[in-house]
């Protein structure tokens, strides 16, 4: 086992016995869930997965593994570990909207050379991105209006969200609770 997949691991294994960051009540009903699954469409790269995280009473390495490479800076091919608290909020979220449709990824991880070059383009793009630590997405969601996806975001109160109407796209993060 690689160093890398040795500290995931024990990662994975501490999350599921960690009180989790999205604590809310309204989390309540996705934490009894005996599964959980995401799907996501990478605008990107068009890969497509739909993949169980959670089973069992444990996140999944396979399931983590898959979401981290499909979620991975498209620009360099550089993966990271994804937070499984954003996980679980996006699991929430689909939830919210009552869809299976998967997420449609504009930004999952950025490297921080990826998210250096973006910031320095744009005013819009934080130098301290929650991005380069694998704890935001954006995205939008087939079928659902974005000022939906933005009202539920809002909704749910687990963190930052963000809403970019021009580019037709919401950023979601499990930071502070806050909005732009």
């Amino acid at each position: 086992m690689k160093r890398r997949d040795f500290l995931r691991a024990g990662l994975v294994w501490g999350a599921g016995l960690a009180v989790p960051l999205v604590a809310t009540p309204s989390f309540a009903k996705l934490r009894e869930q005996k599964r959980r699954e995401l799907a996501f469409v990478n605008l990107h790269t068009d890969e497509t997965l739909k993949a169980v995280y959670w089973a069992d009473g444990r996140y999944r390495l396979d399931g983590l593994e898959a979401i981290d490479r499909v979620l991975r800076d498209h620009r360099t091919g550089d993966t990271y570990p994804m937070d499984v608290d954003l996980l679980d909020l996006l699991a929430h979220l689909r939830r919210e909207l009552e869809t299976t449709q998967p997420l449609h990824v504009i930004s999952g991880y950025r490297s921080p050379a990826t998210n250096h070059m973006l910031a320095s383009q744009s005013d819009g793009v934080a130098h301290a991105s929650l991005h380069v630590e694998g704890k935001a997405i954006d995205l939008r969601v087939p079928g659902r209006r974005l000022k939906s996806v933005r009202r539920a975001a809002l909704a749910l109160q687990a963190g930052g969200v963000g809403y970019y109407p021009a580019d037709d796209f919401v950023h979601v993060d499990i930071g502070r609770v806050r909005r732009w």
